[in-house]
């Protein structure tokens, strides 16, 4: 499995040259629409302050972390945290990522079906990568097929919930458009498309991590089979 040169030739190097092709793309994407200015003139967080107002989603605090496209709604403690690029920037970029998870706090506070699938799986995908991992190795170290599989079926759970991942995120950045919309803050064209273009950049992401969990999880499954 180690020095398996057929895990090189399908999973390591096309995944790995998916995921710098993404993050290339979206780096220019990014780089490009956040050196241009939102007609509105709205900072990241002002825009998250729009929404709330002028929109029915209940507010709840913001707050401002370190670095660039850090932002993330922590549910749990039901906060968005915007990145310091995001929050004080009055770019276009700025506005799509503070609408996009704006986006997520609307999923929660109306009780998304995509939301709940996915947390069904939390409880046990936060176990999965170790559990995995360890049944996997120990399965081809000790030759025990049924170890192996068991690691199989953790990993699946886990290319499961990356799946999953993908229609909760197009969602967020749909529902992110349209507050935009409800707010009168998509004022020119030059708004609309830089939003969209910014957002599917990185939704990229989410499909290439997709791809690369769905490739490895064949590998191991290939693994498997040949012990039988």
């Amino acid at each position: 499995m180690f020095f398996d040169m057929n895990y090189f030739i399908f999973v390591a190097i096309p995944t790995l040259l998916l995921s710098f092709l993404v993050q290339m793309y979206l780096r220019r994407t990014y780089s490009k629409w956040s050196k241009v200015r939102n007609t509105n003139g709205l900072t990241g967080a002002q825009v998250g302050e729009a929404l709330f107002d002028r929109t029915p989603l209940n507010e709840i605090a913001m707050q401002v972390v370190p670095g660039n496209m850090t932002d993330h709604f922590d549910p749990r403690a039901n906060i968005v945290r915007f990145s310091q690029g995001t929050a004080t920037q009055p770019s276009v970029a700025a506005m799509a990522i503070a609408a996009h998870e704006l986006g997520h706090v609307q999923q929660y506070q109306t009780g998304s079906a995509l939301i709940k699938a996915r947390g069904f799986l939390l409880p046990a995908v936060q176990f999965s990568p170790t559990l995995s991992y360890l049944s996997i190795l120990a399965g081809i170290l000790l030759n025990i097929t049924g170890l192996l599989w068991l690691g199989v079926f953790f990993f699946g759970l886990m290319v499961l919930f990356s799946i999953l991942t993908l229609p909760v995120e197009f969602d967020a950045s749909r529902r992110g458009i349209a507050l935009l919309g409800e707010a009168g803050l998509l004022s020119s064209d030059q708004d609309r498309r830089g939003a969209k273009a910014v957002l599917r950049a990185a939704a990229l992401t989410y499909i290439a991590a997709a791809v690369t969990a769905v490739l490895q999880l064949l590998y191991y499954i290939t693994i498997a089979n040949r012990r039988r």
